[in-house]
């Protein structure tokens, strides 16, 4: 039985377990990191897009995120709001939605580790230089 607070793998995805946990701390070094309050954590190495809206609507607003050059901005916003879906597809994508109608996609990079999530516990996903995902629970 899922209780929606463990990790649950799909066939091209993980369905992460940080639905209803709120963004209570926002930092920003070289990479932008969300703390959430039920003992987890995203860090964000590589360009991200938040957006208002969904993606594909014709109206969406989008921004830009570059957290290697502190470009973040926009995403103080994400402060407060809360999870209401996290995904971490196999291709190396990583999806949140937020309660506030944000989204934020990252994409995988070549170089570079694009993002982490780390907690509850033990948990920790990295989805490493070119789009692999390492798992550890």
């Amino acid at each position: 039985m899922v209780d929606g607070t463990e990790l649950v793998e799909l066939e091209d995805r993980w369905l992460l377990p940080y639905r209803g946990m709120q963004v209570t701390q926002i930092c920003v070094s070289y990479q932008l990191t969300l703390v959430l309050d039920g003992g987890a954590q995203v860090d964000l190495e590589a360009e991200a897009v938040l957006s208002e809206g969904p993606l594909r609507a014709s109206d969406v607003v989008t921004s830009r995120l570059a957290p290697e050059r502190q470009e973040v901005a926009p995403a103080l916003a994400l402060f407060g709001t809360t999870l209401l879906s996290s995904v971490a597809f196999k291709s190396g994508l990583l999806r949140l939605v937020f309660d506030s109608g944000m989204h934020l996609n990252v994409k995988p990079d070549a170089g570079y580790e694009a993002w982490s999530v780390r907690g509850p516990e033990s948990l920790c996903l990295v989805c490493m230089p070119g789009g692999d995902v390492a798992v550890w629970q």
